[in-house]
């Protein structure tokens, strides 16, 4: 127990220092903090790095030799799902893209709970926008990154059934955990689209309301 408290205290100071990575001794900290912390030394080999349509793949956060990797297959463009910030995860990821000309840009969007509709339209922004070809990562490429192939296969015209399997185990994805959240937004599309056709961008605009998705969410799974 100790231990755990202890590794929760230093994540804690790990997420408010300033890190410099021009300093060696900051940087052996940032670095230490990255391995262990955000288990990044598990993503040297294991990469959960799939295609999503041609020139869209999802991955988790990828290490800066796998982001050379990708530079090298042709990729242009990374999508971070996790947020910018001083973590040296952040840093690290930023550090990289620099040095390898990929452009990196940034959005947040929620795993555990009901993304409000803001972080849902700022990712179909982004899919319209960036040059492709692109990635799209979280922590370890399960809900997020998940939930955004499943968003983009919707917005790309797919059916509801194919964008589903974007949620699945076998990219470590598990329904019935708190991250099932995810699933049940597109089940609230699926039953949206019973009562007749609309796209899941004019959806999520108009008509998705995070706050009662979270809750009926919720009361599901207590029942069970």
């Amino acid at each position: 127990m100790k231990l755990l408290d202890d590794l929760k205290a230093w994540e804690r100071r790990t997420r408010t220092r300033h890190h410099n990575l021009d300093e060696p001794e900051a940087r052996r900290r940032a670095l230490a903090s990255y391995l262990i912390l955000d288990h990044a030394i598990l993503r040297y080999w294991w990469t959960n790095f799939h295609l999503v349509t041609p020139g869209v793949f999802r991955s988790n956060q990828p290490t800066h030799g796998r982001f050379g990797r990708m530079a090298k297959i042709g990729i242009r463009t990374v999508i971070n799902l996790r947020g910018e910030g001083t973590h040296p995860r952040y840093l690290f990821e930023a550090e990289s893209c620099r040095a390898l000309g990929l452009r990196l840009v940034s959005t947040q969007l929620s795993a555990r709970k009901a993304a409000p509709p803001r972080e849902i339209l700022r990712l179909f922004d982004l899919l319209r926008e960036v040059e492709r070809p692109v990635v799209m990562h979280c922590k370890s490429g399960a809900d997020r990154a998940g939930f955004a192939s499943a968003l983009h296969l919707l917005a790309e015209g797919h059916s509801i059934e194919e964008a589903r399997r974007q949620l699945h185990p076998r990219f470590l994805h598990f329904r019935r955990s708190r991250t099932g959240v995810l699933d049940h937004i597109l089940d609230l599309y699926a039953a949206r689209l019973e009562q007749g056709p609309i796209g899941i961008e004019e959806w999520i605009a108009t008509e998705y309301d995070a706050e009662a998705a979270q809750r009926s969410f919720d009361a599901k799974r207590a029942a069970t």
